[in-house]
């Protein structure tokens, strides 16, 4: 997103804990003559930035990858200039109830995790490996309480909220899978 937002005309910041993914950004900006910044980093820690130094902070589906939201939200309000705009995208939590394999390889939804789901306690190394490769990052899944009340408790004032379904997932005839909220830092 980082590139489409510079070409827009965004003075853009990638913080990212893939190198993989900031060489990619980084890539694309050479290639296309875009201003773009890029910063290796765990969102849960921020201090790389000052206080209220972005107008916008932009975090899609990203949460997933970490097992508290809690310093997320926190890092993400202190960073916001006042006024600024949180705009958060994140998994509906139900979507992790279901086995994986059933329902990306034969569109079956069967019910086999509890929730808050983490692939690090459901399966051991050897079967996450087999299962989702042996790179694969962790994944957590995150009550509504985390994503949207752990927003207001950081102190943001939530202005709007979106859902949609998953366009190839045999689910999303019964559910949406992902969420959108838009919040703001009070002014």
């Amino acid at each position: 997103q980082g590139p489409i937002l510079a070409a827009a005309g965004a003075r853009v910041t990638v913080f990212d804990n893939s190198t993989r993914q900031l060489g990619q950004d980084q890539m694309v900006a050479e290639r296309d003559g875009l201003e773009l910044r890029t910063v290796l980093g765990d969102m849960r820690d921020l201090s790389a930035f000052g206080d209220a130094t972005f107008d916008v902070v932009f975090h899609p589906v990203s949460n997933l990858f970490v097992p508290d939201l809690s310093a997320v939200w926190r890092e993400c309000f202190r960073v916001l200039r006042p006024g600024g705009t949180l705009l958060v995208g994140f998994l509906n939590p139900d979507a992790y109830l279901f086995d994986h394999e059933a329902l990306d390889e034969r569109d079956e939804l069967i019910v086999v995790h509890k929730l808050p789901y983490s692939d690090v306690t459901h399966y051991s190394a050897e079967e996450r490996a087999a299962k989702f490769g042996a790179d694969a990052a962790l994944e957590y899944s995150h009550t509504l309480t985390d994503q949207i009340g752990g927003q207001l408790a950081a102190g943001f004032v939530l202005t709007g909220f979106a859902e949609a379904p998953h366009q190839s997932n045999a689910s999303a005839q019964y559910m949406s899978n992902y969420f959108a909220t838009l919040a703001v830092k009070p002014g």
